[in-house]
């Protein structure tokens, strides 16, 4: 179906009356019906019963504008979307990312990078962990990761980028908060957050915490939910250093284990501009989280 089969049928669903709507489209009428048998061939139903008045939407045909006038609308943004970014860039990069803290010094790098190319948009994909399918469909120029999630993925360069330690998390009041280190022991009568999918390392923590014996805990959908659980003090929690968010209210403490994770760019092999190189080297100079 094209724009002018959808815009005769959104047309006709406002008028009823075959000779209007052909008049506001600057069509002929015989143009406006055959675009709308084309359209009600292609989909297999009828969208509006004919009449010698005019025309009525069939019961089908009204709930078939509905979701089309929302279809168009989208459609038209796009469509202007697209006209601004041709007279605007001549080249976009499109970033892919799970949480925006993952970069902090990212602001600064689009300010960068702009000077140096200002003819080419950089935008962002906001994807949660462990979802490269967007990057290995294309539709990602470079994308954050952690190593293990990369590891056996071809065709692609992984430029490493830091290594982000575990933290505790709790509230600013919680004692646990005023310690430059918290150990196991620190941890001993305390309710732990765990589950959301945790990467592997961090279960590793998690599970080695529990075997205790002294430490209570609570499973948590997803790393959103835990912070809620945290600020209302119900419990703490573990998480990879890269989720700290300078402005989030909450104590970040260091905890004392050996696992971290190994955070990395990833880019198309074949990808060979200019351009997407400088951005990961502007990149790369993120300090460890």
């Amino acid at each position: 179906m094209n724009t002018k089969q959808i815009d005769a049928i959104l047309e006709l669903s406002k008028t009823l009356n075959f000779n209007r709507a052909a008049e506001k489209l600057y069509v002929s009428q015989p143009t406006l019906s055959y675009e709308i048998k084309e359209a009600e061939r292609e989909i297999g139903f009828k969208i509006f019963e004919r009449s010698g008045k005019g025309a009525v939407l069939t019961p089908a045909g009204a709930q078939f504008c509905t979701a089309l006038r929302t279809i168009r609308e989208e459609l038209k943004n796009a469509i202007e979307q697209g006209q601004n970014f041709s007279q605007k860039y001549k080249d976009n990069i499109t970033l892919g990312l799970p949480v925006r803290s993952v970069l902090p010094n990212l602001p600064n790098v689009i300010h960068q990078f702009h000077k140096k190319y200002p003819h080419i948009l950089v935008s962002f994909q906001f994807t949660g962990f462990y979802a490269p399918d967007a990057f290995l469909r294309a539709e990602q120029d470079v994308l954050f990761a952690m190593d293990f999630e990369m590891k056996h993925v071809p065709d692609i360069k992984v430029h490493p980028l830091y290594k982000s330690p575990i933290y505790l998390v709790s509230r600013k009041d919680d004692p646990l908060a005023q310690k430059k280190l918290v150990k196991e022991k620190d941890l001993y009568g305390k309710t732990l957050l765990v589950g959301g999918g945790s990467p592997p390392a961090l279960k590793r923590v998690q599970d080695r915490v529990l075997r205790s014996g002294k430490v209570n805990y609570l499973t948590s959908a997803d790393h959103d939910t835990t912070l809620v659980r945290v600020a209302a003090g119900q419990a703490v929690c573990l998480s990879p250093g890269f989720f700290r968010d300078e402005h989030d209210g909450f104590a970040w403490t260091r905890f004392d284990c050996e696992e971290h994770f190994n955070c990395v760019l990833c880019t198309h092999a074949q990808d060979k501009r200019e351009s997407v190189k400088t951005l990961v080297e502007m990149l790369q100079t993120v300090k460890s989280k």
